[in-house]
């Protein structure tokens, strides 16, 4: 919930890392979330990356991002699909 956009800025300003989920919020709550965090992080000098359908990576500056999701799973030796 929008609620916890604090706690999420909270542990932000403590150098951790926040997996941030919103496949269960509204669309429109969402994007005020999305909105609230990518201004902190750019006040952080962090990073906000898309990982998966609503599913948002920030982290703080202390924390340096490479490569990306898609690049992992069409390297079969990283990524063995589950059957």
């Amino acid at each position: 919930s929008f609620e916890e956009t604090q706690e999420i800025a909270d542990h932000l300003r403590s150098h951790r890392s926040v997996v941030v989920n919103l496949q269960r919020v509204r669309k429109d709550q969402a994007a005020k979330i999305v909105d609230f965090l990518s201004g902190t992080v750019y006040a952080l000098n962090g990073n906000i990356v898309k990982v998966g359908p609503d599913i948002f990576l920030c982290t703080p500056d202390n924390v340096e991002l490479e490569g990306n999701i898609t690049d992992m799973l069409t390297d079969e030796s990283d990524y063995i699909p589950k059957r």
